[in-house]
């Protein structure tokens, strides 16, 4: 098995991969203002090429709902998906908060809300500001310059341009027979070159590449959180090399956890994040896709500007190609 089996010499000056260092952040070969990386290929000309073979007769919706009680990363002690009304029919008349007539409140059925929430709360984007190595970010923007009382100045997903590009879905589920990866299980290099040859795909540079776990089919149910099947590190440098510029997955983390190093408690989302410049989507419901055998497709995500987020939810949707 090859570790680079799909991208020229000349391709790889494009990748950010090639200029990593372990546990280093990377310097972006974009230049020293780079915050969006490995998203850097992503132009007039890649989306037209899509868009010009995307059948948008059909599209797949790759979000999950948010809802009081969903599953989601709180196990650090961060904040579960909460949702209350402001405002009610009933309320209004009694409290008036508008300040206007009883027969006003009466005709005007008036019902607002708020929500609060981990800004990692279903279907969402990671940025590169979410994780780094000894207080530098990607490109190496430090905590101490960069990352005021509220948030990062750098990396946030305001930065990011709507994600289009040509998608695949490798299910490295199906390729093994179940329904969902073992606990735990890690996917590497082989997993991922056995499955692109077993769904007859090809990676291409500039993809944006899906891995189906399974992980899913335990959704809404807390055990989805659970010892998730996922991606190692392996495995994310045999996609990064190969020229993904996002990767996201089914499940809670999109890596494999617990994970395998002993110091590094997250050495995928380090290595994507703050060494080869490659966002990450995570919680993608992926089914549908399954269902009707679509393994690649026109990709379309854009991000909540949420200005210095570590990370905004997002709603991605497939359509198939012509």
């Amino acid at each position: 098995m090859c570790v680079v089996c799909y991208v020229s010499e000349a391709e790889k000056q494009k990748i950010v991969a090639y200029n990593a260092e372990f546990h280093k952040v990377t310097k972006s070969p974009y230049g020293p203002d780079d915050e969006i990386g490995m998203l850097n290929l992503i132009d007039g000309a890649s989306r037209a090429a899509i868009l010009g073979r995307a059948d948008a007769t059909k599209i797949f919706d790759l979000s999950v709902d948010h809802f009081v009680g969903m599953p989601g990363w709180f196990g650090a002690g961060d904040q579960p998906y909460q949702i209350w009304m402001t405002h009610t029919p009933a309320g209004e008349i009694a409290g008036n908060s508008m300040g206007v007539s009883l027969e006003a409140n009466q005709l005007v059925a008036y019902s607002g809300d708020a929500i609060s929430m981990y800004t990692h709360c279903g279907t969402h984007i990671d940025t590169f500001n979410h994780f780094g190595y000894n207080g530098q970010i990607f490109n190496g923007f430090t905590a101490e310059q960069y990352l005021g009382s509220r948030a990062w100045t750098k990396c946030g997903p305001e930065k990011y341009p709507p994600i289009l590009a040509r998608g695949i879905l490798l299910d490295i589920a199906a390729m093994h027979g179940v329904e969902t990866l073992p606990p735990s299980y890690g996917i590497g290099a082989k997993d991922l070159d056995d499955c692109l040859k077993h769904q007859k795909l090809e990676l291409k540079l500039g993809d944006v590449v899906l891995i189906n776990t399974g992980q899913m089919k335990k959704w809404p149910d807390m055990s989805f959180t659970q010892n998730t099947p996922g991606l190692n590190r392996e495995g994310a440098e045999f996609l990064c090399k190969n020229g993904a510029i996002m990767i996201g997955a089914d499940n809670l983390t999109l890596e494999q956890t617990p994970g395998a190093h002993p110091l590094n408690f997250f050495p995928v989302h380090t290595y994507l994040l703050a060494e080869a410049g490659v966002p990450i989507l995570e919680m993608a419901f992926l089914d549908e896709l399954i269902a009707d055998k679509v393994h690649e497709f026109a990709f379309f995500g854009a991000c909540i500007k949420l200005r210095g987020a570590t990370g905004t939810p997002m709603r991605p949707v497939a359509m198939p190609l012509l």
